[in-house]
């Protein structure tokens, strides 16, 4: 893969990244904004999700639903993720027809429609699916575990927000969201694809240069105060499956450990998956599946730890077996974790897990429009060069480097554990 790639600072303080990728006849373009729920204070969290639904209403330029149309008439896709440091909204196309974009994302940073009856309209839709969440047993325990594991910093609310907030937050309050947070200073464009690199910053300097930068918004320290004793969360619901959640404070997506939790997570519930939409593989050889859903214990576990800007979480998953409890599900969870802290890995398991994470990490890379996300999800946190030593960060973890995040990190003080217990029938020995 031509890894050779090119970062260029507009005079506006708008970072662009371009990679030529001559495989296929097609450009993916994704702007990235510095903006999550990570920058929402009590009484508006879900406005970056919400400021993001706003964007596909239109402009006076771009009427929304014209714009639908256009794109899939000319044979492209597009779509958007809010998340907790980010809001990106991409699109891949025929190569020839990528301007219809990039002069869209110029427009849409600052001329982007809030009128009122678009956002109740828009309210009654986030509200009806944060909702409908409540009939979901692994998003109300996620919700309360993470709720639970800080006391002070943002991570701590749903990317969707508070009901309550949902309910209340006005026009104003968006608007004024969607201004502090959307200027060029505070993006970042990606394209990669079949262009030239000359004619493609060419363009982009048409488009966005004449947008003046604006106030940086500050993003302020949110240190968590290190927790000194584990925390405990039971919910109860519809459903006759219960769930098992454990959630130990991890590092940063930028931190020197990142690399070797990457590697106990493999070893321990199966390789983690960190492009948000890439795929998955086979976890049966990890530890846990091994001891749990092959004893019968349970019937899927999964883990989890994503690249972030300040320390988040590494959740571990699983779904309790009909006829068990999951205070036992969590008691061979426990064992596992010991074995990881007491005894090395093997060389031959260690080399195992890696190679099923570098794997997965390959897999979610190879496509045009993957290659464009991944220019810009690293900018959100690090650098793209984090992108592209990360296959030899992996393979530089060693038997020793796992255990001791095992040590540091999975303690009973690090953690917060969480059970789901369905109100229907079920529930054994």
């Amino acid at each position: 893969m031509d890894e050779e790639y090119f970062k260029v600072r507009l005079d506006n303080g708008m970072w662009v990244l371009l990679k030529e990728i001559h495989t296929a006849p097609l450009v993916s373009a994704w702007m990235w904004y510095r903006v999550g729920s990570r920058d929402e204070a009590p009484g508006i969290t879900g406005a970056s999700h919400w400021v993001e639904h706003m964007q596909f209403k239109g402009t006076p330029r771009f009427p929304g639903k014209k714009l639908d149309k256009d794109i899939s008439r000319q044979g492209g896709y597009w779509n958007a993720m809010t998340y907790i440091d980010w809001t990106t909204y991409f699109a891949t196309m025929p190569a020839s027809k990528i301007d219809l974009i990039l002069r869209l994302e110029a427009d849409r940073m600052h001329n982007s429609y809030f009128d009122p009856d678009e956002i109740e309209s828009e309210r009654s839709v986030i509200i009806s699916e944060r909702q409908g969440n409540a009939n979901d047993p692994g998003f109300l325990l996620a919700e309360q575990v993470v709720r639970r594991s800080f006391d002070l910093h943002p991570y701590r609310h749903q990317v969707i927000g508070e009901l309550t907030d949902l309910e209340n937050i006005s026009r104003e309050q968006l608007y004024a969201h969607y201004q502090k947070f959307y200027m060029p200073n505070n993006a970042v464009l990606t394209v990669a694809g079949a262009f030239n690199f000359e004619d493609m910053i060419t363009r982009i300097r048409e488009l966005f240069e004449f947008t003046p930068a604006g106030y940086t918004p500050e993003r302020p320290a949110c240190p968590e105060p290190a927790s000194t004793a584990e925390r405990r969360v039971e919910v109860e619901g519809p459903g006759e499956t219960a769930l098992v959640e454990v959630s130990y404070h991890a590092p940063a997506g930028n931190q020197a450990d990142f690399f070797a939790c990457m590697v106990l997570d493999s070893l321990l519930t199966g390789a983690s998956n960190l492009n948000l939409f890439g795929g998955g593989i086979s976890n049966k050889t990890s530890r846990l599946y091994q001891a749990l859903v092959e004893k019968n214990l349970a019937v899927a576990v999964g883990g989890g730890l994503q690249a972030t800007i300040d320390p988040y979480l590494y959740h571990v998953m699983l779904t309790v077996h009909p006829n068990r409890k999951p205070e036992k599900v969590i008691s061979v969870l426990d064992a596992q974790i010991a074995r990881l802290q007491d005894k090395l890995a093997p060389t031959d398991e260690l080399q195992k897990a890696v190679k099923q994470a570098k794997a997965l990490f390959a897999y979610g890379s190879e496509s045009i429009t993957n290659q464009a996300f991944w220019l810009g999800f690293s900018e959100m946190f690090d650098s793209y060069d984090w992108f592209l030593d990360y296959i030899d960060q992996l393979a530089a973890v060693t038997p020793e480097d796992v255990q001791r995040v095992a040590q540091t990190y999975l303690v009973p003080a690090n953690r917060t554990v969480g059970i789901y217990r369905p109100n229907g029938n079920g529930g054994g020995a």
